[in-house]
């Protein structure tokens, strides 16, 4: 799904390039079927604030965020496993999915980097993006409230990621019990 094309670009670090394509990605935004009106309105307003902003000034709020602090970290095994032992096999684990799902994943980033992710998550169909999700929903929303405390401008791709991952419609009881069902619930 290009949704999720448009969301690694907003995350990956800002370089010159993002902001000579970011009309690219808002149309992608703006394209996108599944998200809501103020979905659609946060993320545009991401995107206008790094229009806005000198690139240096981009890149400085980028690292202030994800880089210096590890609360905001875009590596998502860090939140759940730190430093621990238990990190290394989850990360191989998902190394070896992607594998199967055919991802070339040689980009100098460990795995679980969430631009990577979200670029592996665009080669699924919607319902399997979203069931991948689920299993990182909890993080995501973590990262979600933190960011949205400190009024970053990041906070609404969290949040949307955060929607995605919640499994079902309620408004479609079909939808709802097969994500059920693959969810194990």
């Amino acid at each position: 799904m290009e949704l999720y094309k448009a969301l690694s670009r907003l995350l990956d670090y800002p370089e010159k390039a993002l902001q000579e394509h970011l009309d690219e990605v808002r149309t992608l935004i703006e394209d996108s079927g599944t998200l809501s009106p103020d979905e659609r309105r946060g993320l545009q307003a991401l995107a206008d604030w790094i229009s806005m902003h000198r690139l240096i000034e981009v890149q400085a709020l980028y690292v202030q965020t994800f880089d210096v602090t590890p609360e905001h970290s875009l590596h998502l095994t860090h939140h759940v496993f730190g430093e621990s032992r238990e990190r290394g096999p989850a990360l191989v684990d998902l190394s070896e999915h992607y594998k199967a799902g055919g991802l070339d994943a040689r980009t100098g980033e460990l795995p679980d980097y969430l631009p990577l992710v979200l670029e592996y998550l665009s080669t699924l169909d919607d319902f399997q993006a979203r069931l991948f999700l689920h299993g990182m929903v909890e993080v995501l929303e973590a990262l979600a409230g933190r960011l949205e405390a400190l009024h970053n401008p990041y906070a609404p791709v969290f949040r949307v990621l955060s929607h995605r991952g919640r499994l079902g419609n309620p408004a479609d009881p079909a939808e709802s019990d097969r994500a059920a069902r693959l969810a194990g619930g």
